[in-house]
This record gives C-alpha cells, sequence and structure tokens, in this order.
C-alpha cells in the first residue's frame, strides 16, 4: 500500500510538471496566439501592435539570407515584452531590393509595393481592435516609406483616437551610435554584412546556423565609401554581398547592437506614444 501511494503521488507531481511544461506562457508573438487569447490580450491593455519589416537578401557568404527577418523577430519580439503593452505582427520577410543571378538570394519589393503593404497591414492591424500601431524595418531601404506610411495613417486615424508612428531610432540611430563604437575601438566600419549584421546574427542565431562560423574569418568584401565618394576604378571588385570588413565579428559585439536597438526602440516608442499607451 504505501508503495501504491509513494507511485502515486509520484506520478501526480510528475503529471503536474508535465502540464506545466506544456502550459504556454503569456505570448506576446501574434502568430503564436489564438484568437481568443489575442482577443483576451487587447481587452487586458496590449493595444500596440508592432509591425517589424525584415527583410530576405544575400548577406555575404558567411550569413543566411534570411538575416534580417530573423533578426527582425528576436527583436520586436523583445521589444513587444519590454513594452508590456504590446503585440508584435508576423515579420514582414520583403524588403525594397532587387534580387541579382550573380548572387542569388534576394527577393525585393519595389518601394510602392512595400508601403502599400505596410499600409495594409496597418490598417489590419487597426481593424483588429489595436490603438496604436508602430512601423519599424531591419533594412536600410524602406525607411523612408515607413515614416510615409506612418505619417499618412496618424493624419486619417487621429480623429478616432488611433495613433500610427514610425520608430527609426531602431536602425538609424542604433546603427550610426554602434559605428561610433566601432571605430572608438579600432574597428572598421560596414554598410552590408559587415560586423554589425554579422555579429547580432552569432548573438541570436549563432548555434541556430544563421551565420557559417568557419567562413567569418575570411568575411571581407569590397571597401566601404563615404556617401557621395566614386568607386575607385583601380580597386578590385570581390563583389560577395559583403560591403566592409566582417572578420572582427562577434557574439559580444552583436548582444551589443541587439541591446541598443531595443533600448532606443522602447525608449522612442514611449516618446512617442506616452508610456503606458
Amino acid at each position: 500500500m504505501r508503495f501504491l501511494i509513494t507511485t502515486f503521488c509520484m506520478l501526480a507531481v510528475s503529471g503536474a510538471t508535465y502540464a506545466q511544461t506544456k502550459t504556454p506562457k503569456a505570448s506576446v508573438d501574434l502568430e503564436m496566439m489564438t484568437w481568443p487569447e489575442l482577443k483576451q490580450a487587447i481587452q487586458d491593455g496590449k493595444t500596440t501592435a508592432l509591425i517589424y519589416n525584415g527583410g530576405t537578401e544575400t548577406r555575404g557568404p558567411q550569413n543566411v539570407n534570411g538575416g534580417h527577418t530573423l533578426m527582425a523577430h528576436a527583436t520586436v519580439i523583445a521589444i513587444a515584452e519590454k513594452l508590456g503593452n504590446a503585440i508584435a505582427a508576423p515579420v514582414l520577410p520583403f524588403s525594397p531590393n532587387n534580387a541579382n543571378a550573380n548572387l542569388p538570394g534576394t527577393i525585393g519589393l519595389t518601394a510602392p509595393i512595400f508601403a502599400a503593404v505596410n499600409e495594409r497591414v496597418a490598417e489590419q492591424m487597426i481593424t483588429n481592435g489595436f490603438k496604436n500601431v508602430v512601423l519599424m524595418g531591419d533594412h536600410g531601404g524602406g525607411q523612408a516609406e515607413l515614416g510615409e506610411v506612418a505619417r499618412k495613417l496618424d493624419e486619417k486615424y487621429a480623429s478616432k483616437g488611433i495613433r500610427v508612428v514610425f520608430c527609426d531610432e531602431v536602425y538609424e540611430k542604433a546603427n550610426a551610435d554602434f559605428d561610433k563604437y566601432l571605430v572608438a575601438n579600432g574597428m572598421p566600419v560596414s554598410t552590408h554584412a559587415g560586423i554589425p549584421d554579422t555579429s547580432e546574427m552569432l548573438y541570436l542565431g549563432g548555434d541556430l546556423g544563421w551565420v557559417r562560423k568557419d567562413l567569418v574569418a575570411a568575411a571581407v568584401g569590397d571597401p566601404v565609401r563615404k556617401p557621395g565618394e566614386a568607386r575607385d576604378p583601380n580597386a578590385k571588385r570581390i563583389n560577395n554581398g559583403i560591403t566592409g570588413d566582417a572578420r572582427p565579428s562577434t557574439a559580444a559585439l552583436g548582444k551589443r547592437i541587439f541591446d541598443m536597438k531595443l533600448e532606443y526602440a522602447v525608449n522612442q516608442i514611449h516618446r512617442l506614444l506616452g508610456a503606458g499607451k
């Protein structure tokens, strides 16, 4: 009898443990929520929708083509969790860009299509019941379009008490300040698939196959040119999808820029919408 009682207790404990591991924690990821869960979350105060744009493009021999989207998803989930009143919409995997058969992997949209898709998604989130919509992007191309869409929709819905804003500091300011950090520490600045991209991908997905780690030591591409600077006709083109030098990339540097993006985004969203809105 003692054995049976002990066994029953052990089964009860293990069953409870199993149930705990199977019970989903409160989610901020719309894709991983059911509609009743999402409706309840909105009623409970999660009235800000985050629309983050990723991108599919060649990122050098060392980084997978979906890097923008992978980083964007990790970033927007972290932002939503930090804000406390937000839900992350599905990350959009395309940005203004053009495919190239010499470096296959890019799938780009025209700027007008990109803007139209974001406008439609933003209005769909409003229809779903959100009172605030925040547009963001992980790709340089498309930043102007996101700003214009936000301005247009904010004017359209302001009379209904609905805000649509563009958070640019998660990209522009974070990357600019990280470049300053690199220069101050004797490291090269890159414009594509260099230290920022490769390091962040190492930090977030280095053990998930996001980066071909054995190729980082040779990850150097075309030299970075200053704005308006002409290409040196005598410089040999490497043309491997990298502009700059990714060789000093580390997961520690990746954590630094990820944390900067998170901090800058949360602070700017609070300024744009007001804390708690």
